[in-house]
């Protein structure tokens, strides 16, 4: 009995020593945990819309680590690593003792270390805990670290913190960073020899760098090959030919690109580590590219910036800032795209899209282009020089200011702006200014962001959209209605896409204008397709004068260049919509054959104030009622001018609907026969015409 006794307190006193041991390396293990927070500090990345990495920027520790995880890789280096690093990773948890064994084994026999018996999870622990001095008990703390992380983390996680962390010489950390410093691409799909050499780096970063140690490097990589073969997780041939691949002889800079746009989303949210971007790599690449040569032929303090859009998304698909980010002589830190800076003429399409709304000119309509004074104010054209009786299309392609003003007093400089202001943006005036004519020649401050806003409302006629920051993915419909209607829209970009392009730059399909600010301070040129909008600044970000810059000379072969270089054009420029046509000189109504203001004196009389005139259906009109495609009964367009908002419309002396300020409207007719149709404006004056409808 005396024998059972003790062997069963031997026992007692073994279990709750055991008890005891596993409750103190339970609290230790709760109260001494890994830093895992710390091992999740990754530097701030900013991707492209498709995932693309654009920027990265340093961690605090001036570290390049890029957060990596398994499915970032290639398949073949994972398998690679395991092999050469540890075999029996999927086995042990954080200490493979076999392995252990035969070290401590090899350390007696021989007197020295002969091989190494760290697992992946041993040197996730020293990765993000490092420790100088290599010491038995710094061994013991890795282990304990280790059998941490395995307790806490899956396999899969502690592969992808060594993924992240494993060191490849200088401030590279992690496979991405390493992969996009030596081979120029993402870890995504590497070839054998690529993902060989990656997993041989980190045991001796600095001493096998390709670019200084190439034979070390070469040997690194012929083992963890050899050891790949062995182990059958590379096929012999794929081994021999990466044997003989050549090693990379330079270490690449990181993706730069949109280095404003990626500052923004940083300021924007800095506590997250990733930022998605509307920006398409390639094509900010290629504008970045088109900048900096362009850039070259300036003067040395000319900067220019360039913003390109997707005008039925809202999306900014690239935007460049500066000619060159880090010339401080161009002030290159300086994001241009959101300067506010004076428009020249590129404001002048928004005044005659507003005429043509009006029912107030025609494409053919004779406009006088020639000494003018309103109210004191004396505009003269770019060349000094005078065309006389030019056609309203004429007048802007050739971007005549007289003709652009006298539009501009017809409509009034506060509607334009209430009309800008529809499309998202509001003009920088001076300080207790009220809008003025001056706006039409570039008198208001605008940004190029903000004019290629103004575009897009062109060119998405139908529901234009407010551009994203670069940022934001989702686009805000600007307004329940659109910049224009559809027809003037057209009538706009019918204009404008005949405009002659520089010489040497090649047709594009595009609708563009240029603009050139008071003092040769700024030059613009915008353009857009079906889908596209490209905007181009070029100036001095301390607003001194460029001598010799104009929007046509200096930005215009730039607009081309870049959006034939994009990749993105092709989309062709909408068809007309109904009621939407060239109607030659000949054929205009009285009306609309010459633009001209009744005037005393030098003071001119607004054209609103003349009583209201029906410009289409002419009297006496025979109209047929089409079908659109669908087989429905295509609407007929009715066109006014003058008269005093808001008007009401009749059909046969009854109201069609509800008063409106748009100086077009649609019938639809009921039947066939002869109908009169009424307009009456504010004032009660009336205009009527009598159309006779067919099928």
């Amino acid at each position: 009995m005396g024998r059972l006794r003790r062997i069963s307190i031997s026992l007692g006193v073994a279990a709750i020593t055991a008890t005891a041991s596993l409750a103190a390396l339970d609290w230790a293990d709760r109260n001494y945990p890994p830093p895992l927070e710390e091992a999740r500090a990754v530097s701030t990345e900013i991707l492209d819309r498709d995932g693309q990495l654009l920027r990265a920027f340093a961690t605090k520790e001036g570290l390049w680590r890029l957060e990596t995880t398994v499915d970032d890789v290639d398949p073949a280096l994972i398998r690679m690593l395991i092999a050469y690093e540890d075999k029996r990773y999927a086995d042990h948890h954080g200490v493979d003792l076999m392995a252990l064994g035969r070290a401590a084994w090899q350390l007696a026999a021989n007197g020295r270390i002969v091989s190494g018996a760290s697992t992946l999870s041993m040197q996730v622990a020293r990765l993000i805990e490092p420790r100088r001095e290599r010491s038995l008990t710094a061994k013991l703390i890795q282990i304990a670290r280790a059998i941490q992380l395995e307790r806490r983390l899956s396999k899969t996680e502690i592969l992808n913190l060594y993924l992240t962390h494993a060191p490849y010489g200088g401030n590279l950390e992690g496979v991405r960073a390493a992969s996009l410093a030596w081979f120029g691409k993402e870890p995504k799909r590497l070839s054998t020899a690529e993902a060989a050499l990656l997993v041989a780096l980190p045991q001796l970063p600095e001493k096998r760098r390709p670019d200084r140690y190439r034979h070390n490097a070469h040997e690194a990589r012929k083992r963890v090959l050899e050891r790949a073969r062995e182990a059958e997780v590379v096929d012999k041939t794929e081994v021999e030919l990466a044997l003989n691949a050549s090693l990379p002889s330079m270490r690449r800079q990181l993706p730069a690109l949109a280095p404003h746009l990626a500052e923004a989303a940083r300021r924007k949210a800095p506590e997250i580590s990733t930022h998605q971007t509307t920006i398409l790599r390639p094509v900010q690449e290629t504008l970045e590219k088109v900048a900096l040569e362009a850039g070259r032929k300036l003067d040395p303090k000319v900067s220019l910036a360039l913003l390109m859009a997707d005008a039925t998304t809202g999306e900014i698909v690239a935007e460049v800032g500066a000619a060159d980010y880090f010339d401080a002589s161009r002030s290159g830190w300086i994001d241009m795209t959101r300067a506010e800076r004076s428009p020249g003429s590129a404001l002048k399409p928004f005044i005659y899209g507003l005429a043509f709304e009006q029912g107030l000119v025609a494409q053919e309509t004779i406009v006088e282009d020639r000494p003018a004074d309103f109210f004191g104010y004396r505009p003269k054209n770019f060349d000094m020089q005078y065309q006389g009786d030019v056609s309203i299309r004429q007048a802007l392609q050739l971007s005549l200011n007289v003709p652009a003003v006298r539009l501009l007093d017809a409509v009034g400089p506060s509607r334009l702006m209430v009309r800008l202001r529809r499309g998202g943006v509001t003009l920088k005036l001076p300080p207790n200014e009220a809008p003025g004519l001056a706006i039409a020649l570039g008198g208001a401050g605008i940004t190029l962001k903000d004019l290629v806003q103004l575009y897009a409302g062109l060119a998405n006629r139908e529901q234009p959209v407010r551009l994203g920051d670069g940022i934001r993915d989702k686009a805000e419909l600007v307004d329940e209605e659109s910049l224009f209607e559809p027809a003037a829209a057209w009538t706009v970009a019918d204009v404008l896409g005949d405009v002659l392009p520089p010489s040497g730059s090649p047709p594009a399909g595009i609708a563009y204008k240029t603009g050139t600010s008071y003092g040769y301070r700024d030059a613009w040129s915008v353009g857009y397709d079906g889908r596209y909008v490209l905007g181009v600044w070029i100036g001095r970000p301390d607003n001194a004068a460029v001598p010799g810059i104009s929007g046509y000379q200096t930005a215009a072969p730039i607009l081309f260049e870049a959006f034939a270089k994009s990749g993105l054009a092709g989309t062709p420029l909408p068809r007309a919509p109904t009621g939407a046509n060239r109607i030659a000189a000949s054929d205009l109504p009285q009306s609309l054959r010459r633009f001209s203001l009744e005037s005393n004196g030098l003071v001119a009389v607004s054209a609103r104030e003349r009583p209201p005139r029906i410009v289409y259906p002419l009297e006496g009109s025979v109209l047929e009622r089409g079908k659109g495609a669908d087989g429905e009964a295509l609407p007929v367009v009715m066109k006014m001018q003058a008269g005093r908002a808001p008007f009401r419309w009749l059909v046969d002396g009854k109201p069609m609907r509800e008063s409106t300020r748009r100086r077009t409207g649609e019938w639809h007719p009921e039947g066939i026969g002869q109908s009169t149709l009424t307009v009456i404006d504010a004032e009660g004056r009336a205009a009527s015409v009598n159309v006779f409808v067919r099928n």
